[in-house]
């Protein structure tokens, strides 16, 4: 099959950056070193930085295990995943079955395949656990969900081919970059409303002390000579945190449609934050000598915890799905 020359995002992600993807380029560095993306969801800004011929070396990471195996697995065994897509049936009662089973006790296809399957065809195509790391996404309400699509798929696995992929926490990215690389930061939003809540991307959420926790790895990057971005939510929070000179906040739009409430969706003032031009500090970005491409292993076959399944719910959020 021909390999499609422009790979898109493969799965819906709640925060997905598609709509911001002009802004973010807007605000890019000139030239860098390795591209670190340690909130990897859609991939949505790798995608457009590949198909723009502007990466040279990107390493992505991301703390969800099931989200970094099926980016390794479309890397490394496109055709078994597309494979099993083709052979999954759009029905609510086979999407329950595969929902129920446990994905470490699968192979690694077969656990990305479940991925793209479950997010296409769940609920407004989020990605949400319980406290026990289940997934627990009702089926959704679509007439022909694209989960099968195997020309997108055989180019993301080519534009993967130049991308470390690892699963770990975003502070890890402190002990990869260097100075002259640029990170982008997209974590789980600070909600704008008590309805616009999210945290159920991972067990654990993602809440007011582990935003502190970002900044401060942002200001570590900035004093190593790193190029970092940040998009959140345009609140005070946010804005407090990163009211220093070293930083520049700059307010920016962006439709977001998940939200269950027709009348909430539309365009939502975002911010993106930068460490570079501001403040008179301009950072030198400019490529370095790049070592060797070398492909990262995750322990995928590490079960995780699996204790018990929370009812599901209609979920309601004002994040923005990719």
């Amino acid at each position: 099959m021909a390999v499609s020359a422009t790979p898109r995002p493969f799965l819906k992600w709640a925060g997905g950056k598609t709509q911001l993807t002009d802004a973010l380029m807007a605000r890019m560095p000139p030239a860098f070193g390795t591209y670190h993306e340690p909130f990897l969801g859609s991939g949505a800004l790798f995608f457009r930085l590949y198909r723009e011929r502007k990466l040279r070396r990107a390493i992505l990471s991301d703390i969800n295990p099931e989200l970094i195996d099926t980016y390794l697995a479309i890397r490394d065994q496109p055709a078994a995943v597309i494979q099993l897509l083709a052979e999954f049936p759009y029905d609510k009662t086979f999407y329950y079955q595969l929902r129920a089973r446990n994905p470490w006790e699968m192979s690694l296809a077969e656990r990305a395949a479940r991925m793209i399957y479950l997010n296409k065809t769940g609920y407004n195509g989020l990605y949400r656990v319980n406290r026990q790391g289940r997934f627990n996404v009702p089926f959704g309400r679509y007439k022909s969900p694209r989960y099968f699509d195997p020309e997108n798929l055989l180019a993301v696995s080519r534009a993967l081919q130049q991308a470390e992929i690892i699963c770990a926490p975003f502070e890890s990215v402190l002990t990869r970059a260097q100075a002259g690389d640029w990170v982008y930061f997209d974590p789980p939003y600070m909600p704008i409303s008590e309805t616009a809540h999210f945290t159920a991307y991972h067990a654990d959420g993602f809440g007011l002390a582990d935003q502190a926790r970002l900044r401060d790895v942002c200001l570590r990057l900035t004093e190593m000579g790193v190029g970092v971005m940040v998009s959140n939510s345009d609140v005070p929070d946010i804005r407090d945190l990163y009211g220093r000179p070293c930083f520049r906040i700059d307010t920016v739009f962006a439709n977001r449609a998940i939200n269950s409430n027709g009348a909430r969706r539309g365009k939502i003032a975002e911010l993106v934050i930068v460490n570079y031009d501001c403040a008179g500090r301009s950072f030198d970005l400019r490529p370095r000598h790049m070592p060797d491409q070398h492909k990262a292993k995750t322990g995928a076959n590490k079960p995780a915890q699996q204790t018990g399944e929370a009812l599901p719910h209609e979920a309601q959020s004002q994040a923005g799905i990719a």
